[in-house]
């Protein structure tokens, strides 16, 4: 009987009161057993941590670098006639680029009043896209090939 209820005390982890009056615990019947079971312990605090930095660097911040490094690239590769988007929402068209004071002469409206903004305050490359979405479209047009998509000349 003694022995069932320091079964069952292991296996709920909990103390007991046996018939002779004495408390059982959970890590006395696992010490006494030889069991000792720190390494698992230990290990298993760890991973679950790791998996969860794991996937916060997978889904959050490696996005946001890759796209910081591609605005970067845009905002060095600007050159004069290019139309751009500024942080504060003016459209202009690059006058000229001083790589001096990292600064933009760029031209708004029909006015054609002519502004200086900081290299960085620039976050979109209007032509630069067009020109990259056109690219991506003449692709598409050249894998399809002689693919057609309408009705066959024959009927």
């Amino acid at each position: 009987m003694k022995q069932i209820l320091q079964n069952l005390s292991a296996l709920a982890g909990v103390s007991l009161v046996t018939a002779s009056g004495s408390l059982t615990a959970f890590a006395a019947d696992a010490a006494s057993s030889g069991e000792v079971s720190t390494g698992g312990a230990i290990l298993s605090t760890f991973i679950l941590p790791m998996v969860v930095l794991l996937f916060l660097y997978l889904l959050m911040i490696r996005p946001q670098q890759k796209q910081e490094k591609e605005t970067r690239q845009m905002q060095e590769s600007l050159q004069p006639g290019d139309e751009i988007v500024t942080r504060g929402g003016i459209v202009g068209l690059v006058l000229r680029v001083d790589e001096n004071t990292k600064t933009v002469l760029i031209e708004t409206g029909s006015n054609h009043v002519k502004i200086r903004v900081v290299r960085d305050a620039i976050i979109q490359n209007m032509t630069a896209e067009e020109a990259a979405s056109a690219e991506k479209a003449k692709e598409a047009k050249a894998k399809q090939g002689g693919i057609s998509l309408g009705k066959p000349k024959d009927e």
